[in-house]
C-alpha cells in the first residue's frame, strides 16, 4: 500500500491544532478514549481515559531538524518557558515528516524548553517512548471492579434522568459523583441518619 504524503501546514498554530486532531485520530487507533476539553485555556491539550482516570496531554509536533541532519528538534515549552511541574502527565511529540509519536512522561522533561526526536546514537534519549502508547493505556487504567460494562459503572436510573436547567444540571452531577465516591468505597454506601 502506497502511504500518503503528508502535507505540512505551514501556519504554526493551525498546525498544531491539526496535531491535536492527528493524536486523538491515533489514540482511537490505538484503542483509547480521547477528548478535547472545550477552550484553550488549560495547560493541557487533550485527555485520555474516562471518568474515574483521565491523563492529561499536552500535544507538540515539529518539522523542525537538527542541524546535523539526523534527528529533529521539538519546543515542550509555553511562551518560551518551561512548563511547571504539575501542568500534564504526557507529552505526546509527533514528528510529522516521519509520522511518529514519542508519548513522554512529564518528569522527563520537566524544565526544559526543547527535545531532540528521531535520533540515532548516544542521543536517543526519548527512543524507548517511540510509538509507547501502552504508557497511556496503562496511566488511564482504572481497577478491574470498575472496568466493566456500562451498566456496572452508570446505575440504570442515572442513564434516563436528563435534568433541565443549572440547577437540575448541578444536582445530577452532584449525585453522580456521589454514586461515583459510594462506588470506589470511599464513602460508605449509606450513611447513617442517626449520626
Amino acid at each position: 500500500m502506497k502511504r500518503r504524503k503528508t502535507k505540512i501546514i505551514q501556519d504554526k498554530k493551525k498546525r498544531g491544532e491539526w496535531a491535536e486532531s492527528v493524536f486523538i485520530a491515533r489514540a482511537s487507533e490505538e484503542g483509547l478514549a480521547a477528548s478535547k476539553p472545550w477552550g484553550d485555556s488549560r495547560s493541557y491539550d487533550c485527555v485520555v481515559g474516562r471518568p474515574g482516570k483521565f491523563v492529561a496531554v499536552q500535544v507538540k509536533s515539529t518539522i523542525a531538524r537538527l542541524e546535523s541532519g539526523e534527528g529533529y528538534n521539538c519546543s515542550v515549552c509555553s511562551s518560551h518557558k518551561p512548563y511547571p511541574a504539575g501542568s500534564f502527565d504526557f507529552v505526546a511529540a509527533y514528528v510529522i515528516v516521519e509520522d511518529a509519536w514519542y508519548i513522554i512522561p512529564e518528569k522527563e522533561i520537566r524544565g526544559l524548553k526543547s527535545i531532540s526526536l528521531c535520533t540515532a546514537g548516544g542521543e536517543a534519549k526519548y527512543e524507548r517512548y517511540r510509538e509507547g502508547w501502552g504508557v497511556l493505556r496503562k496511566a488511564s487504567e482504572i481497577g478491574d471492579s470498575a472496568s466493566g460494562s456500562a451498566e456496572q459503572i452508570l446505575p440504570a436510573e442515572s442513564a434516563v434522568v436528563h435534568p433541565t436547567g443549572a440547577l437540575g444540571r448541578m444536582e445530577a452531577a452532584a449525585n453522580f459523583f456521589m454514586r461515583s465516591l459510594q462506588r470506589s468505597n470511599v464513602i460508605p454506601q449509606k450513611i447513617d441518619e442517626k449520626s
